[in-house]
């Protein structure tokens, strides 16, 4: 599996795209969704919900474990991907794409830099 450029990514393997100037998307990275099998439920957090960098933003359940999903940066959340409540699998067939889970308005756009690169990530798995 090889990290688009473009996105950044966490140690607990969620990976933030930049979508404005103030504003990210969020998911799990395909190595993620690889460890966890078929995903069965996503719970995802209200929009509005204040979230701090390191925080619990939802748990994803799967045929193998019941994971947390961590904010990667600090926000208040804008949207959330309600394909997900009938369509859990979408995290599985494009955890990049479709399988996105929140959108976070940021407190700090500078957070994001705290953040490992795609090359950094690659190192991270290709160590797991």
């Amino acid at each position: 599996m090889t990290a688009p450029d473009e996105i950044k990514y966490t140690e607990e393997h969620e990976w933030v795209l930049r979508t404005a100037q103030d504003t990210v998307r969020i998911g799990i990275t395909d190595y993620a969704q690889q460890q966890l099998g078929d995903v069965v439920f996503v719970q995802l957090p209200e929009v509005g919900q204040q979230v701090a960098a390191g925080d619990a933003l939802g748990e994803v359940e799967s045929t193998k474990s019941v994971s947390d999903i961590y904010a990667p940066v600090t926000g208040e959340v804008l949207a959330r991907n309600e394909q997900l409540a009938d369509q859990p699998e979408l995290v599985n067939s494009a955890p990049l794409g479709d399988g996105w889970m929140v959108e976070l308005k940021l407190a700090d756009p500078a957070q994001l830099a705290g953040l490992l690169d795609a090359a950094g990530y690659q190192k991270l798995i290709d160590q797991a």
